[in-house]
């Protein structure tokens, strides 16, 4: 909540020059949203010439997981276990219903483009379903494929894609139609969709999504109160995953070396288990079905018989590894986290009925100045 961690963080690592060594940080993580604030400063260390990772060890991660975290000046400044594409999970029963089958290619088919998926959203709506969550499911899917970073090359200049409008025409469409149940991400509507008394076609989620909080959200007794990750327990079992109408990823979490570590040995061994050591990476999706940072061990999972009990027995990996070549970090920046935030509160209220499209705006505009004030210009699509 308001960037605590992010607080904590910097606080500390602002005070690391003064600290005693063994109080020092060493390690710390980053996700996705903010990963430029660090990647692009003097407290992150070059894990090539400073941690000693050579290209050698590294040349089985998926690039793009090295593409954003590489500094302005061209240094590797942390490396990543994960890999994170993403998916539409969709709940089988409903699918059945709405288009009469389960099958992840004919649900693939339906749900191809955006046109055909608010076809869909109709079709499950004239039969009581909401086709999505909430107000912000959908909005990752359209804010990686923008065509151009936030801000433009002037540093001052805060572009809004034509296709984040989309979003909220959409957004704006599916809450007025009721296609959605008018819920946030994480709140309590939203979990409670994914679980056994929910109404939902599906959910747009990254690896992690599926295996952490999906899951657990299916099941009707939680397994902290004895309950079993098995079919019987809630919808265990029915929901299954397509790629959906456009490729896009969602999250992730970087290691970074701590600028004056006096470990850097244990930093370097951590980075090359964790993030290099095709076994071990290959072992942790087979533990615990996250999707990791090894191009040919996911390959060698998305290629057997390994089966997902949670998805019905589909092999989730294979879509993980189509999905994960298509990502694309070129239009990361530094403001994406807190510009994305501002732009999905702003338009909440014009979702809601509060305000009209014009005033949503305009308090987007507001929020960029009370955050950013070195952002001087906004300019909206035509």
């Amino acid at each position: 909540e308001n960037n605590n961690y992010q607080n904590k963080l910097d606080e500390a690592l602002r005070a690391q020059e003064s600290t005693a060594a063994d109080d020092k940080i060493d390690i710390f993580l980053i996700e996705a949203d903010y990963a430029l604030k660090y990647v692009d400063s003097p407290y992150t260390l070059d894990v090539k010439a400073d941690i000693g990772l050579t290209d050698e060890d590294l040349a089985g991660q998926y690039k793009y997981t090295q593409e954003i975290a590489t500094s302005a000046d061209g240094k590797l400044k942390a490396v990543t276990w994960q890999a994170t594409p993403g998916l539409f999970a969709y709940r089988r029963s409903i699918a059945k219903d709405v288009l009469g089958t389960d099958d992840p290619d004919a649900v693939q088919e339906a749900l191809a483009d955006w046109d055909k998926f608010n076809a869909v959203a109709e079709q499950a709506a004239a039969k009581g379903y909401y086709m999505l969550s909430g107000y912000d499911d959908a909005y990752r899917t359209f804010s990686n494929n923008v065509s151009a970073p936030w801000v433009a090359d002037d540093g001052e200049t805060v572009v809004v894609d034509a296709n984040l409008m989309k979003w909220v025409d959409q957004t704006k469409l599916y809450t007025d139609k009721g296609y959605n149940h008018k819920s946030s991400l994480w709140d309590a509507t939203w979990a409670a969709d994914q679980g056994p008394t929910g109404k939902v076609f599906g959910f747009f989620y990254s690896t992690w999504g599926i295996n952490f909080t999906l899951l657990g959200n299916s099941l009707a007794t939680p397994t902290a109160e004895g309950g079993k990750e098995e079919v019987g327990n809630g919808i265990y079992g029915d929901y299954a995953v397509c790629e959906g109408p456009q490729p896009y990823y969602w999250g992730g979490t970087w290691i970074c070396g701590a600028a004056g570590s006096d470990n850097l040995e244990t930093i370097k061994d951590v980075m090359l288990k964790l993030t290099c050591d095709e076994a071990i990476m290959k072992q942790i999706t087979m533990d615990t079905q996250d999707y990791t940072n090894n191009e040919k061990a996911m390959n060698e999972i998305a290629n057997s018989d390994y089966k997902s009990d949670f998805l019905g027995g589909q092999n989730h990996i294979a879509l993980f590894a189509e999905a994960a070549t298509k990502i694309d970090m070129s239009n990361a920046g530094p403001y994406d986290q807190g510009l994305n935030e501002s732009f999905q509160n702003a338009f909440k209220d014009y979702f809601t009925g509060n305000v009209e499209e014009d005033a949503a705006k305009a308090n987007f505009e507001t929020a960029i100045k009370e955050k950013y004030p070195e952002l001087t210009d906004v300019v909206w699509p035509a």
